[in-house]
């Protein structure tokens, strides 16, 4: 008779055995499939209708890499129009960032910088679904809800027996004696910053935001230099109290003939810093109208140029851009361009602004909320208006604001400044 097999007896005493052994170990579901983030996202929007501009910085939080690529999605129709620092695609709903040439390699730890402009129409919410390199950058929620029960229930208990005894009274006498100290100091402090938001509306958070009001000279000083590039004649630039668009002060540029009579006051900001386009908001007063002669009243050194000007000034009675570097002008000086362009009011305050795309070859410029059309710069060469400025396909890097008066013949005019405004984001008059 032959013996019994001992092996499935075995084989179920093992599994019994490991039934227990598992059983065992504890199982936390959080600490087990949480995986740490991949990274963190810095998103700052700042946004007008229609459109926005977003600025990220990206934090690397997992293992060192040699090249990124940043995913999201828009699901409320946001579009990127143009990018920098990245290169940037969208699909649908979903976007791809990936890093430019030098920003790809990050260390543990370490940020880049990137942004891009969009279109937006019903919501602009921020995204929430980032991943790096595929790897999710959700930050955990566990450690929210821990420190919340605890300090809940201490406070509770302790209040509630101390109001029954009948020290009610002494609570009382309590607040009576703060009062009495605290609000004498307060309203000291309290006028002193008034002054500050004083700026032109539409100015919070401006690279560069003035009415002068600050200047305490007739001079201008501190935020404002007076600067006389290649030659110094009789041209001055004073802070005036006699004429002003809000406030008490302006700038006041009385500007000569013949070129060595130029005088300009230039902010001491940095203007390179602002990208990707940069938009300017003024309020200008004059009192002779455009010669026919080409003058200047605003030059921006371009950085892309050698620091050769970008200048909005006027020729043949109407305003115009010009380009130092080839003399190119915008509206190009032919009989029907200048008639697309327009002259600038005297005997009042006038608001110009205008805006200069630092990624491609786009400009605007507006009088009084109104876009002069032969001011208008895209990347369609149109005849008459901007196929002389397209000719050089780099678009400027402004890096300085001057404002006051050059004049190339013999023109002189008196003119003022006031509520000066730079930004990344749209300004109003």
């Amino acid at each position: 008779m032959t013996g019994l097999d001992p092996r499935p007896r075995a084989r179920r005493v093992l599994a019994v055995l490991t039934a227990l052994t598992l059983a065992a170990i504890p199982f936390h579901p959080g600490t087990a499939t949480a995986a740490a983030p991949a990274c963190r996202v810095d998103y700052t929007v700042n946004q007008w209708s229609g459109g926005f501009t977003a600025s990220l910085r990206l934090t690397n939080l997992g293992p060192a890499t040699t090249a990124w690529t940043l995913h999201w999605t828009y699901p409320s129709g946001q579009r990127v129009t143009n990018a920098w620092n990245s290169v940037i695609t969208q699909s649908g709903t979903a976007v791809t960032a990936t890093n430019a040439a030098w920003n790809g390699a990050l260390a543990t730890g370490d940020t880049t910088d990137f942004g891009f402009q969009g279109t937006w129409s019903s919501t602009n919410p921020i995204p929430t679904d980032f991943t790096l390199n595929n790897a999710s950058c959700t930050d955990s929620p566990s450690p929210s809800p821990s420190p919340s029960p605890s300090p809940s229930p201490s406070p509770s208990p302790s209040p509630s027996p101390s109001p029954s005894p009948s020290p009610s009274p002494s609570p009382s006498p309590s607040p009576s004696p703060s009062p009495s100290p605290s609000p004498s100091p307060s309203p000291s402090p309290s006028p002193s910053p008034s002054p500050s938001p004083s700026p032109p509306p539409g100015c919070s958070g401006a690279d560069v935001c003035s009415d002068f009001e600050d200047q305490t000279g007739s001079t201008p000083s501190g935020n404002w230099q007076v600067v006389t590039p290649n030659c110094q004649g009789t041209g001055t630039a004073t802070i005036d109290t006699t004429m002003a668009h809000s406030g008490t002060r302006s700038l006041r540029i009385t500007g000569g003939g013949n070129y060595c009579n130029h005088i300009f006051a230039a902010t001491t900001a940095d203007v390179s810093t602002i990208a990707p386009i940069v938009y300017a908001r003024l309020w200008i007063r004059h009192t002779t109208a455009l010669p026919a002669n080409h003058i200047t009243m605003i030059t921006m050194a371009d950085s892309t140029t050698g620091g050769r000007d970008l200048r909005l000034g006027g020729q043949n009675a109407a305003l115009q851009w010009n380009r130092e570097l080839d003399d190119a002008t915008l509206p190009e000086q032919s009989p029907s361009g200048v008639s697309q362009s327009r002259p600038l009011p005297t005997a009042r305050w006038v608001c110009l602004r205008f805006q200069i795309d630092t990624t491609r070859q786009a400009m605007s410029t507006y009088l009084d909320n109104t876009e002069v059309p032969g001011l208008h710069l895209d990347t369609t060469p149109t005849t008459d208006i901007d196929a002389q400025w397209l000719r050089r396909t780099t678009p400027p890097r402004p890096t300085t604001l001057r404002l006051g008066w050059e004049s190339y013949g013999s023109d002189s005019d008196t003119l003022w400044y006031d509520d000066v405004a730079l930004s990344s984001s749209p300004l109003s008059c």
